[in-house]
């Protein structure tokens, strides 16, 4: 199938942008059967919203629990809240059980 470059209008800015040859074979390898809604600065803009990035809703840093490892015994922490039945390790005892 022939593809040719074409000119979509953005649905955020209202510009302009170009579909190009490169971009439509990239979208039928992937099995995209619509065409971008967005041009190339308003993607990116919504992709670093959806992430978290400047602009966006952040979730901020990760609340860690302090535990003590049950393979060494060091203290660590552990990005959930320990229940008690079952063995929390440090990442160097965690790795190594992998």
């Amino acid at each position: 199938m022939a593809f040719e470059e074409k000119t979509l209008v953005c649905s955020d800015c209202g510009k302009s942008f170009a579909f190009t040859v490169e971009e439509q074979e990239f979208f039928a390898t992937r099995g995209y059967t619509n065409e971008p809604k967005r041009c190339q600065a308003c993607r990116q803009t919504r992709r670093s919203e959806r992430s978290g990035g400047e602009g966006g809703m952040s979730r901020g840093p990760r609340q860690m629990f302090a535990a003590v490892c049950a393979q060494c015994g060091k203290d660590t922490e552990v990005p959930f809240q320990p229940r008690g039945d079952k063995p929390v390790y440090c990442r160097d005892c965690f790795d190594k059980r992998k």
